[in-house]
Formats: C-alpha cells, sequence, structure tokens
C-alpha cells in the first residue's frame, strides 16, 4: 500500500516529466503521454508508463529513446525536485489504453449483435 508520500511524488514526477518532455523535447516526445509514475517504497527507483500514438514500430522507437535519454531526464529533473535521492527512471509500456479501447469494441458488438438478435414487440394500435 503506497504511503501518502510516494502518492504525492507519484504525481510530482509525473507532472514534472511531462511538462520537461512538453518543454524541452517536443520534436521527439510529441507523440508520447505520461500516463502514470510509480514509485518504489525506497524512492531509489520508478516505473514509467508511457503511453505512445502510432503503431508498434513507433512506440518501441519512442521507448528506446525514452530509455536512452533517461540519465539526462533525471538529472534535469534533480535540478527541479529537491529529494535526497531521485529515483531511477525504467519506462514502460502502457498499454491499458488498446486494451480497454479493444474490450469497448468487443461490448459494443456483443449490443450490437443482442439488438438485432431480439425480437421487436409489437406495440397494438390506440
Amino acid at each position: 500500500m503506497p504511503t501518502a508520500r510516494t502518492l504525492r511524488l507519484n504525481e510530482l514526477l509525473q507532472r514534472e516529466l511531462s511538462a520537461l518532455l512538453r518543454r524541452e523535447y517536443q520534436t521527439e516526445a510529441v507523440v508520447i503521454t505520461i500516463t502514470s509514475v510509480d514509485v518504489a517504497p525506497d524512492l531509489r527507483s520508478c516505473n514509467v508508463y508511457v503511453a505512445v500514438s502510432g503503431d508498434d514500430l513507433l512506440t518501441e522507437d519512442r521507448l528506446r529513446w525514452l530509455r536512452r535519454e533517461a540519465g539526462a531526464l533525471r538529472a534535469t529533473l534533480s535540478r527541479r525536485i529537491v529529494l535526497q535521492h531521485l529515483p531511477a527512471l525504467t519506462f514502460v509500456a502502457d498499454t491499458s489504453t488498446p486494451r480497454g479501447n479493444r474490450i469497448l469494441a468487443v461490448l459494443d458488438e456483443i449490443a450490437a449483435k443482442e439488438k438485432s438478435a431480439a425480437p421487436s414487440p409489437v406495440v397494438p394500435p390506440p
């Protein structure tokens, strides 16, 4: 169970990292969204969940780029966020949005089949 401090740190890191990407890496990070950050209880590392708008090749390319730039991003964040130890950043692809879209599409398909299979009630004239 995360403590209040780790929850605040999660939100702070997400906000600052998103702003940093938007401000200093505009062309590289235009398709990147930081969906969440999960700091370890010891505050030494964190997973940064990233959604990329595009196909799987673009997602892999942007994740490789983020992993290469992790040290520079951490150094810049350490100047903006005052902590004794800024967590090491590990970037992970967030697949919850595409998975949620697939689930919604299947549910819509099921609802459409049920609607077309159900006989329409006959309403007697008044």
